[in-house]
């Protein structure tokens, strides 16, 4: 890997800046430094404006000569985005234009370009390059000024580190690019990289619990839960949280207005749950409202605005009133709201975490003075700071904007109650509710647990009804969540479980806080290395409806197993 130049532009003007050299210009200069350094190097690209200037693009452009057994991996946009090691071959796509309106805000869609050739891929914060047991890492170390996005066309031999701020308006120095290129073991690597980010592993624990979502949805109420509430405290599970999800406030927007089916309100939910030893937590999505809220009607200048004076639309949601819209983080008044939503969460109902969510929503239309990834590292270092000790189990978010801000963050797509939606996989969206991707994201974003946050790889279903999953299915998802996730989810209730799924439960659970070597990919089928009690230890993992073979180790459709051993799933 050879670094060529940076390009940068503004004011319709464009310049090139050599490495290790500085550029003096009549509106500003530029200074690109390479360093090299212990763990590898280190690339720094810093703006020095003496006027006002409109930034247009800039890049780090880097030779590496791209070979057909390489692996790619692609960070996806945010916690639902597509994430995993592509061929040098591959392409990406986006989402149909039948749905962009409707579900692209959720992703890249409108900012970042999509390009038809193959070998033509992009990772955001940051890539890996791997071949054999080497992994050359990528790594952005200043997200807080912005997004870093890496595009790499292997049919040129091209990686272009790229700044997402085209279109800022620039009046003060801005140390615009800072860069981690590492090369090694891959544990090594990301080690190394987070030691130069200077993000701090969490200071939570792992935990088990329960959450209301894949179950009952928005159909939520007192009884419900306390009901599987009564039923985890009578199969004396040890768990640690139980959360309630989407469905207890009246519309979304108005989190203190509660449901008329909670009618003893939710500081009693919160006791009743403190009363059987366990956690309380609680969903919001601070930065959105939809169209039915009391904030949306008396409070239309909270709302955030498009270029053209048009309120932002955050998406589209079937079980809310369709439409949902942007909060303008920078009103003070949206501010002071917020405080008071987390004041009376967390201190008067006496919550111990909230689940934050559709939080990519708060950067749909940045000020011109700002790009998309500080309004996003503000506002949630804002949560951060407000929310205090207190957990956070972040999700929709970009993932650079939660390093070290969030205790726990969703590293995948919702799950589905079926393998896989044919109808939304056609219609390609990278952030579908999807089983195998949420897995495939799962197992592709493993080395971020425990460093930066502990990783949420959302539920699993071991129950029989309300989903079309198989048995085989079930026991993939559950092995998967055990071995990769420190915030391990489920909403079943745990009084249908017959005693066949007890046993696998049992089975499965016992490799929990195992220690992960390396994942392995071979075209979705996968070995997990992993260290258990000392041991070493290989899950083989088939998420495809063919059989096949990985590792020496035959696998059925959908099976896993650790070790080889023959006994999965049972009917």
């Amino acid at each position: 890997m050879r670094i060529v130049k940076t390009i940068l532009k503004y004011n319709n003007k464009t310049i090139e800046i050599l490495a290790g050299k500085k550029v003096f210009e009549e509106e500003l200069y530029v200074d690109f430094s390479v360093e090299e350094i212990e763990e590898g190097q280190r690339l720094q690209v810093n703006i020095h404006p003496k006027e006002t200037v409109i930034i247009d693009y800039l890049a780090i452009e880097l030779y590496h000569p791209y070979q057909s057994d390489e692996r790619i991996f692609c960070n996806g946009f945010q916690s639902w985005t597509e994430s995993r090691e592509f061929r040098t071959d591959e392409k990406m796509e986006p989402i149909r234009s039948l749905v962009k309106k409707r579900f692209g805000t959720f992703g890249d869609y409108d900012f970042c370009e999509y390009p038809k050739q193959e070998g033509c891929l992009h990772s955001w914060t940051y890539t890996y390059i791997k071949i054999g047991e080497t992994t050359t890492l990528l790594g952005a170390l200043n997200e807080f000024t912005g997004y870093t996005l890496f595009r790499h066309n292997s049919s040129k031999d091209e990686l272009h580190i790229e700044k997402d701020c085209a279109g800022l308006e620039l009046a003060h120095s801005y140390p615009a690019l800072d860069i981690f290129i590492g090369k090694g073991t891959e544990n090594q690597q990301f080690n190394n990289y987070f030691k130069l980010a200077d993000i701090l592993p969490p200071k939570a624990k792992p935990i088990i619990g329960w959450t209301s979502w894949y179950h009952y949805y928005t159909d939520i109420s007192e009884d419900i839960i306390l009901d599987n509430l009564s039923a985890f405290s009578e199969k004396q599970l040890a768990i640690d949280i139980f959360q309630i999800d989407d469905g207890y406030q009246k519309y979304i927007g108005d989190w203190l207005s509660v449901n008329s089916s909670f009618p003893q309100g939710m500081s009693h939910i919160s006791r009743k749950i403190h009363e059987k030893n366990y956690k309380a937590g609680l969903w919001l999505a601070p930065f959105i409202c939809e169209q039915k809220s009391e904030l949306f009607k008396q409070h239309p200048d909270w709302i955030l605005k498009d270029k053209t004076g048009k309120p932002v639309r955050a998406g589209w949601n079937p079980l809310w009133s369709g439409w949902f819209y942007a909060l303008d983080f920078y009103n003070k008044d949206v501010q002071n709201y917020l405080i008071n939503v987390f004041n009376t969460v967390l201190q008067k109902w006496n919550y111990d975490m909230v689940k934050l969510d559709f939080l990519y929503a708060v950067a749909l239309a940045p000020p011109p003075n700002k790009t998309r990834g500080q309004v996003m590292h503000e506002a949630m270092s804002f949560l951060r700071n407000i929310i205090g000790n207190k957990l956070i189990l972040g999700c929709g978010v970009p993932l650079g904007s939660a390093l070290g801000l969030v205790d726990y963050c969703r590293i995948g797509a919702d799950i589905h109650t079926r393998w896989e939606h044919r109808l939304l996989k056609w219609l390609r969206g990278r952030e579908r509710v999807s089983t195998i991707l949420s897995l495939q994201n799962t197992l592709s974003r493993w080395q971020l647990d425990g460093r930066a946050f502990y990783n949420d790889p959302d539920v699993y279903i071991l129950r029989k009804a309300k989903h079309k999953l198989t048995l085989q299915q079930q026991h993939t998802l559950f092995l998967i969540n055990v071995l990769l996730g420190s915030l391990l989810f489920t909403s079943d209730n745990v009084r249908e479980y017959s005693e066949d799924i007890w046993e696998m439960y049992e089975h499965v659970l016992k490799w929990k806080d195992s220690q992960i070597i390396k994942v392995i990919d071979e075209a979705n089928f996968y070995e997990i290395h992993f260290t258990h009690k000392n041991e070493n230890h290989i899950a083989f993992c088939n998420l495809t409806d063919k059989k096949g073979t990985i590792g020496g180790v035959e696998l059925m459709p959908f099976q896993s197993t650790v070790n080889g051993e023959r006994q999965t799933a049972k009917g």
